[in-house]
Parts: structure tokens; sequence; C-alpha cells
């Protein structure tokens, strides 16, 4: 049972039929019936084994982020739907992106799917954990022996066998609808913000001056320019020329006693 097969290599196939020895050659078409200009011999290859209880498996990865973190301990959310798929999972192996391994301990009640887990280290919120799971594939039990090359020559001209499902479509002007599941979705990757560098002074100094920190002085804030300006009436002017005259004259007050 084959949906993709890699290009110009060999890959290993299970389909149901009947007992052969192993070694023999096999090839596949995808109709005999119809006479295309397209007609193609699809696959070619041997027979490996013949085993009844083969069993197939598909590697099945399941991402997710953290939700908190407390030391050697997060919370983590967005891999599984229920809490029934984390009590299913618990204990099993997950592992970070940056290689930090760690193991599923417990569901949370909030949020559904969420679940609680320990790591070798401290992990950070920026981390993508994933698990490495495998799921069953069952291959399909249909062998229908086509005994068309047996008939008389002229029954066997004009047997037709059965009609695939994108000739069936064609026919009738039946578009194929995409699952949703199988279309692309747009990637969002969340902005990471890091913290600004800091070097200390004995580093700064070892480093060549391409490479040193360059800081401007900063400009001198102008108070003065800053300030409201408040217009006075004449009699605050009266009193702050008051005030002026006191202070002048406290000021040098100050200055004889200290001779």
């Amino acid at each position: 049972m084959l949906k993709y097969t890699p290009e110009h290599v060999m890959c290993m196939a299970h389909f149901w039929g009947p007992m052969t020895k192993p070694g023999t050659g096999f090839l596949t078409i995808q109709d005999v019936s119809s006479q295309q200009a397209g007609f193609r011999i699809t696959t070619t290859g041997t027979v490996v084994d013949t085993d009844q209880s083969t069993q197939v498996t598909k590697k099945l990865k399941l991402t997710g982020s953290p939700l908190k973190i407390y030391k050697r301990t997060a919370f983590i959310k967005d891999m599984f739907n229920s809490t029934l798929e984390v009590t299913k999972f618990e204990g099993a192996r997950i592992k970070t992106v940056s290689g930090v391994r760690g193991q599923i301990k417990k569901a949370c009640p909030k949020p559904e799917g969420s679940f609680r887990a320990t790591f070798e280290d401290k992990i950070k919120i920026s981390d993508i954990v994933f698990c490495r799971t495998w799921y069953n594939v069952e291959v399909p039990k249909l062998y229908n022996p086509v005994t068309s090359l047996l008939l008389p020559l002229n029954e066997k001209n004009s047997w037709r066998g059965m009609k695939t499902t994108g000739q069936l479509k064609r026919e009738k002007g039946i578009k194929g609808m995409p699952q949703n599941d199988s279309m692309y979705t747009s990637i969002h990757r969340n902005m990471k913000h890091f913290k600004p560098l800091k070097l200390s002074k004995n580093l700064q100094a070892q480093l060549p001056y391409v490479d040193k920190p360059k800081t401007l002085a900063t400009a001198k804030l102008d108070l003065k320019k800053q300030r409201v300006a408040v217009v006075r009436d004449g009699h605050e002017e009266q009193v702050a020329s008051l005030m002026k005259m006191i202070r002048t004259t406290y000021k040098e007050k100050k200055r004889k006693d200290k001779k």
C-alpha cells in the first residue's frame, strides 16, 4: 500500500494477493481495458516474502509548546485534544528540538489537552516539544483474479474491466472536493524577543575596536525650554523682585560671616 514512491530509489510495499514464491517478478498497470496514448507500466518489482501477519506502521510526530515552566517541570499544550488522549500517553518519552529529553506525567484540567511533564534540564518557552509515535496502517484485503486472457478471441478483445474512480467522475462530471486536513495551511511563527546583549568591561577591553560597542554621549536636556512660561501680573512681579533682593542680601551676609 503506497501513497508516495521515491524517484529512482527502491522501496518496500505490501499488498494482498495470491500465494507467490519469493523472487517472482511482477508489474502493475493502471488500466488494461482502454487503449490510451498514456499507457504505461506504473511499477516493476520482485516478491520478497509472503506473510499474512505483516504489520505496517507509519511515523506520527506530535508537537506541542510550553505553557508554563517551573525549573525542570513544565506544562505543555497543543499536543493533544482531550484529557483521555493524554491519559493514554502517560509515561511516554518526549523531547525538545534542542535535545532535552522528558516524560509525560499527568494531564491538566485546563486547558483541554495540556499535561505536566518533567525534563532533564530547564527548557525555554520558545522550545518545541514533540513525541514520536507509530500508527498502524491496515493493508486492504482485496484480491480479484482476472481470467480475461482465457476467453475466446472475440470475447477477449471486447472485455472491459472495472472503471476507475477517476473515469467515473469524469463521465458524470463530478469534481473531487479536497479534504480540509490535506490542504496546505499558512505557517505561523511566533516572534522571538531576545534580551539585549550585555558585555562585561573586561570582555570589552579584549575585543578589537571594530567589535567594541559604540556609546554616544547623550545630549543634556534643556530644562528651561521644557518649562511652561508663566506670565506674572504687577503684584507678582513686585513680590518676585523683593524675594530676589532678600536672597542677594542673605548671600552677601553669609559671605561676610565666612571672612
